[in-house]
């Protein structure tokens, strides 16, 4: 199971060991999933994989990107992602967004978000409401009725 929270988790050590902390994979695994995570120039440019992180190493959007490298390097089957856009720019989570999408399009992967461009694509969405289940349903078909609390967020900005 990845999981990928709103605030990224970096361990203390290299770019290496926050991506394979158990050192199982080889160097060209790394690389390609950090061209996948398009920070292949990032790392190369603090020293390359056996840089040490500092904590200004990388923006909190690389650092989140980071966090995705990891989740995809260890092929989670199960994917857990908790509002991991929220404080991102737009080229950020575009790009966390589409990997996600291609990384992770055989797996199984919940996604707590605010934003409904987050989860257009899902296969399903629960809305919540004070803890209760209020929607279940496809995006398409919840967006299709009007009277729907998706819709009515779709609709209000919340994107």
């Amino acid at each position: 199971m990845g999981i990928i929270p709103q605030d990224p988790f970096i361990f203390t050590g290299t770019v290496k060991a926050n991506l394979d902390p158990q050192g199982s994979h080889s160097e060209a695994e790394l690389w390609s999933v950090l061209m996948k995570t398009r920070l292949t120039e990032a790392v190369k440019s603090v020293g390359g994989l056996d840089a040490v992180i500092k904590s200004d190493s990388f923006s909190v959007g690389q650092n989140q990107l980071l966090c995705l490298a990891r989740a995809v390097l260890h092929h989670a089957k199960v994917m857990c992602i908790d509002e991991a856009t929220a404080n991102l720019d737009e080229e950020t989570d575009r790009i966390i967004q589409q990997t996600i999408r291609t990384c992770f399009k055989h797996c199984t992967v919940f996604t707590i978000a605010h934003r409904v461009r987050t989860v257009i694509d899902s296969d399903r969405v629960i809305v919540l409401g004070d803890g209760k289940i209020l929607e279940f349903d496809t995006p398409n078909a919840l967006l299709q009725r009007t009277d729907s609390y998706f819709y009515a967020l779709a609709n209000e900005g919340y994107q």
